[in-house]
């Protein structure tokens, strides 16, 4: 398994998982749970109405962390690419997770939905005895 299907294979084991962002000089985390491989690389949905897409805007900068128990925790770092590229089964596949999560949308078309991946990925496996192995990306 590469570096990204590791990353994706963990994000997709827990329910959600964290993703931060800053505006100005705050911090700001919110639950994520959609990602997903296209091309061998990692993708993300949201939607271009909400805050986290508008603080991407002004600094793409962001990192995430997900933990699950027994497995340690992730932590990866990069710049959002936010030129929406994603192909028709991506789309599909985040329409239904969203739809799924409650969300409303026209359909995976919708141009508020959006897909965004990773610039200068940076990523660890870290464990509780301070250990941070890095993946390979």
């Amino acid at each position: 398994m590469n570096g990204n299907e590791t990353i994706v294979d963990y994000l997709t084991s827990v329910n959600a998982w964290y993703l931060a962002t800053c505006e100005g000089d705050q911090p700001h985390v919110r639950p994520f749970s959609f990602a997903a491989l296209q091309d061998g690389e990692i993708w993300f949905c949201t939607a271009t109405s909400k805050d986290v897409y508008q603080e991407l805007l002004a600094n793409p900068k962001f990192e995430l962390t997900a933990w699950r128990p027994g497995r340690g925790w992730i932590i990866m770092r990069g710049i959002a690419d936010l030129n929406d590229r994603a192909d028709a089964h991506t789309r599909r596949a985040g329409f239904e997770h969203m739809i799924g999560l409650g969300e409303s949308w026209e359909d995976e078309n919708d141009p508020r939905l959006t897909f965004f991946t990773v610039q200068e990925p940076q990523a660890w496996l870290c464990d509780i005895d301070g250990t941070w192995t890095p993946i390979d990306l």
